[in-house]
Protein backbone atom coordinates (compact mmCIF):
# COMPACT_ATOMS: atom_id res chain seq x y z
CA UNK A 1 0.00 0.00 0.00
CA UNK A 2 1.37 3.50 -1.23
CA UNK A 3 1.88 5.82 2.07
CA UNK A 4 0.44 9.07 0.94
CA UNK A 5 -2.15 11.36 2.31
CA UNK A 6 -4.97 13.39 0.34
CA UNK A 7 -5.88 15.48 2.80
CA UNK A 8 -4.81 18.81 1.36
CA UNK A 9 -4.37 18.07 -2.04
CA UNK A 10 -2.15 22.11 -3.04
CA UNK A 11 -2.42 22.25 -7.13
CA UNK A 12 -0.37 24.60 -8.18
CA UNK A 13 -0.44 27.60 -10.39
CA UNK A 14 2.46 29.64 -11.80
CA UNK A 15 0.30 32.75 -13.06
CA UNK A 16 0.01 34.33 -9.86
CA UNK A 17 3.90 35.12 -9.29
CA UNK A 18 6.99 35.59 -10.95
CA UNK A 19 9.37 31.67 -10.42
CA UNK A 20 10.51 33.17 -6.91
CA UNK A 21 7.18 34.22 -5.31
CA UNK A 22 5.72 30.92 -6.73
CA UNK A 23 8.20 28.57 -5.02
CA UNK A 24 7.44 30.99 -1.60
CA UNK A 25 3.88 30.10 -2.08
CA UNK A 26 4.79 26.69 -2.09
CA UNK A 27 7.36 26.49 0.54
CA UNK A 28 5.33 28.10 3.21
CA UNK A 29 2.28 26.02 1.53
CA UNK A 30 4.28 22.62 2.66
CA UNK A 31 5.28 24.05 6.07
CA UNK A 32 1.59 24.90 6.69
CA UNK A 33 0.22 21.65 5.82
CA UNK A 34 0.06 20.57 2.45
CA UNK A 35 0.23 16.66 2.41
CA UNK A 36 0.76 16.35 -1.09
CA UNK A 37 1.55 18.90 -3.98
CA UNK A 38 0.70 18.34 -7.92
CA UNK A 39 2.55 20.49 -10.41
CA UNK A 40 0.19 21.71 -12.91
CA UNK A 41 1.46 23.90 -16.03
CA UNK A 42 -0.84 23.44 -19.52
CA UNK A 43 1.41 26.38 -21.03
CA UNK A 44 5.42 25.87 -20.35
CA UNK A 45 7.47 23.63 -22.88
CA UNK A 46 8.74 20.58 -22.05
CA UNK A 47 11.87 21.95 -20.97
CA UNK A 48 10.19 24.70 -18.75
CA UNK A 49 7.92 22.09 -17.01
CA UNK A 50 11.13 19.67 -16.25
CA UNK A 51 13.41 22.79 -14.88
CA UNK A 52 10.31 24.30 -12.57
CA UNK A 53 9.48 20.45 -11.45
CA UNK A 54 13.07 20.07 -10.35
CA UNK A 55 12.92 23.12 -8.17
CA UNK A 56 9.73 22.75 -6.82
CA UNK A 57 10.56 18.97 -6.10
CA UNK A 58 13.38 19.77 -3.84
CA UNK A 59 10.83 21.91 -1.99
CA UNK A 60 8.47 18.54 -1.29
CA UNK A 61 11.49 16.18 -1.21
CA UNK A 62 11.76 18.66 2.04
CA UNK A 63 9.11 18.02 3.40
CA UNK A 64 8.86 14.67 2.65
CA UNK A 65 6.00 14.99 0.29
CA UNK A 66 5.06 13.54 -2.46
CA UNK A 67 4.89 15.55 -5.92
CA UNK A 68 2.19 14.74 -8.03
CA UNK A 69 2.96 16.01 -11.86
CA UNK A 70 -0.32 17.00 -14.05
CA UNK A 71 -0.51 14.75 -17.54
CA UNK A 72 2.69 14.73 -18.19
CA UNK A 73 3.96 10.67 -17.51
CA UNK A 74 7.29 12.05 -18.96
CA UNK A 75 7.92 14.93 -17.02
CA UNK A 76 7.28 12.79 -13.88
CA UNK A 77 9.31 10.13 -15.18
CA UNK A 78 12.24 12.30 -15.74
CA UNK A 79 12.51 14.52 -12.72
CA UNK A 80 11.80 11.36 -10.41
CA UNK A 81 8.04 12.55 -8.71
CA UNK A 82 5.96 9.96 -6.99
CA UNK A 83 3.14 10.27 -9.72
CA UNK A 84 1.15 11.68 -12.28
CA UNK A 85 -2.16 12.81 -12.23
CA UNK A 86 -4.26 12.30 -15.58
CA UNK A 87 -7.68 13.21 -16.99
CA UNK A 88 -9.92 11.46 -20.01
CA UNK A 89 -7.53 13.22 -22.62
CA UNK A 90 -4.48 12.01 -21.10
CA UNK A 91 -2.63 8.18 -21.04
CA UNK A 92 -4.58 5.77 -19.70
CA UNK A 93 -4.05 4.73 -16.43
CA UNK A 94 -3.47 1.09 -17.03
CA UNK A 95 -0.77 1.73 -19.73
CA UNK A 96 0.67 4.76 -17.29
CA UNK A 97 0.97 2.00 -14.40
CA UNK A 98 2.72 -0.92 -17.16
CA UNK A 99 4.84 2.07 -17.50
CA UNK A 100 6.17 3.53 -14.25
CA UNK A 101 5.32 0.28 -11.65
CA UNK A 102 3.50 -0.62 -9.02
CA UNK A 103 5.02 1.89 -6.29
CA UNK A 104 3.98 4.97 -8.36
CA UNK A 105 0.81 7.29 -7.59
CA UNK A 106 -1.50 7.64 -10.72
CA UNK A 107 -4.18 9.66 -9.69
CA UNK A 108 -7.34 10.16 -11.41
CA UNK A 109 -10.03 12.66 -12.69
CA UNK A 110 -13.40 11.23 -12.59
CA UNK A 111 -17.12 12.67 -12.74
CA UNK A 112 -19.54 9.75 -12.79
CA UNK A 113 -19.52 6.76 -11.36
CA UNK A 114 -19.10 4.59 -14.31
CA UNK A 115 -16.10 6.48 -14.91
CA UNK A 116 -15.10 6.55 -11.63
CA UNK A 117 -14.91 2.58 -11.35
CA UNK A 118 -13.41 2.44 -14.89
CA UNK A 119 -10.23 4.37 -13.42
CA UNK A 120 -10.38 2.30 -10.49
CA UNK A 121 -10.22 -0.82 -12.47
CA UNK A 122 -7.24 0.32 -14.49
CA UNK A 123 -5.33 0.75 -11.19
CA UNK A 124 -5.54 4.30 -9.80
CA UNK A 125 -4.73 4.81 -6.72
CA UNK A 126 -6.53 8.06 -5.72
CA UNK A 127 -9.77 9.98 -7.75
CA UNK A 128 -10.06 14.12 -8.00
CA UNK A 129 -13.97 14.51 -8.41
CA UNK A 130 -15.11 17.88 -9.47
CA UNK A 131 -15.21 20.85 -10.37
CA UNK A 132 -17.57 21.75 -6.99
CA UNK A 133 -17.51 25.08 -8.00
CA UNK A 134 -16.27 27.57 -10.93
CA UNK A 135 -12.58 27.89 -11.20
CA UNK A 136 -10.29 30.16 -12.65
CA UNK A 137 -7.43 27.83 -13.97
CA UNK A 138 -6.85 26.89 -17.48
CA UNK A 139 -8.53 23.68 -17.64
CA UNK A 140 -12.11 22.92 -18.99
CA UNK A 141 -14.35 23.09 -15.96
CA UNK A 142 -17.64 20.92 -15.68
CA UNK A 143 -19.35 21.35 -12.45
CA UNK A 144 -20.09 18.20 -10.56
CA UNK A 145 -23.01 17.76 -7.76
CA UNK A 146 -21.84 17.00 -4.37
CA UNK A 147 -24.67 14.55 -4.57
CA UNK A 148 -22.28 12.88 -7.34
CA UNK A 149 -19.48 13.33 -5.50
CA UNK A 150 -20.59 11.07 -2.55
CA UNK A 151 -22.19 8.74 -5.11
CA UNK A 152 -18.70 8.15 -6.13
CA UNK A 153 -16.98 7.70 -3.19
CA UNK A 154 -19.93 5.39 -2.02
CA UNK A 155 -18.89 3.20 -4.89
CA UNK A 156 -14.89 2.92 -5.15
CA UNK A 157 -12.75 1.70 -2.86
CA UNK A 158 -9.82 4.08 -3.18
CA UNK A 159 -9.59 7.65 -1.71
CA UNK A 160 -11.22 10.25 -3.09
CA UNK A 161 -10.75 14.25 -3.00
CA UNK A 162 -12.82 17.45 -3.93
CA UNK A 163 -11.83 19.70 -6.00
CA UNK A 164 -12.70 23.37 -7.58
CA UNK A 165 -12.91 26.19 -6.99
CA UNK A 166 -12.41 25.28 -3.03
CA UNK A 167 -11.44 27.60 -0.36
CA UNK A 168 -11.67 28.13 3.20
CA UNK A 169 -15.09 29.72 3.62
CA UNK A 170 -17.23 27.22 0.87
CA UNK A 171 -16.14 24.18 2.43
CA UNK A 172 -19.36 23.91 4.16
CA UNK A 173 -21.05 22.19 0.84
CA UNK A 174 -18.75 19.05 1.47
CA UNK A 175 -19.97 17.85 4.55
CA UNK A 176 -21.87 14.90 4.49
CA UNK A 177 -20.13 13.85 2.13
CA UNK A 178 -17.29 11.00 3.01
CA UNK A 179 -14.24 12.73 1.72
CA UNK A 180 -10.46 11.70 2.03
CA UNK A 181 -10.02 15.34 1.44
CA UNK A 182 -9.82 18.34 -0.92
CA UNK A 183 -8.00 19.51 -3.38
CA UNK A 184 -7.45 23.28 -4.05
CA UNK A 185 -5.30 25.56 -6.24
CA UNK A 186 -6.01 29.46 -5.64
CA UNK A 187 -6.73 29.60 -2.03
CA UNK A 188 -3.11 28.45 -1.34
CA UNK A 189 -1.23 29.86 -4.52
CA UNK A 190 -2.60 33.53 -3.93
CA UNK A 191 -2.96 33.22 0.09
CA UNK A 192 -1.16 36.41 1.71
CA UNK A 193 0.03 33.34 4.43
CA UNK A 194 0.00 30.23 2.89
CA UNK A 195 1.41 29.33 5.71
CA UNK A 196 -1.59 29.83 8.09
CA UNK A 197 -3.80 29.52 5.07
CA UNK A 198 -2.84 25.57 5.08
CA UNK A 199 -2.64 25.15 9.11
CA UNK A 200 -6.32 26.27 8.65
CA UNK A 201 -7.32 24.11 5.45
CA UNK A 202 -6.05 21.33 6.71
CA UNK A 203 -8.16 21.35 10.30
CA UNK A 204 -10.89 22.21 8.47
CA UNK A 205 -10.19 18.85 5.78
CA UNK A 206 -9.66 16.82 8.87
CA UNK A 207 -13.18 17.80 10.28
CA UNK A 208 -14.63 16.80 7.18
CA UNK A 209 -13.17 13.57 7.36
CA UNK A 210 -14.77 12.98 10.86
CA UNK A 211 -18.60 13.57 10.06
Amino acid sequence: MKNFDISLYFVTDSRYQDEAGFLHQIEEACAGGATIVQLREKDKTSREYYNLGLKVKAITDKYNLPLIIDDRLDIALAIGAAGVHVGAEDLPVKRIREIAGNDFIIGATAKTVEWALDEENQGADYLGVGAIYPTKTKVKTVLTSVDTLTDIIHHVHIPVLAIGGLNGDNLDVLKGAPINGIAVVRALQCAEDPRKTAQDLLAKSHALQQR
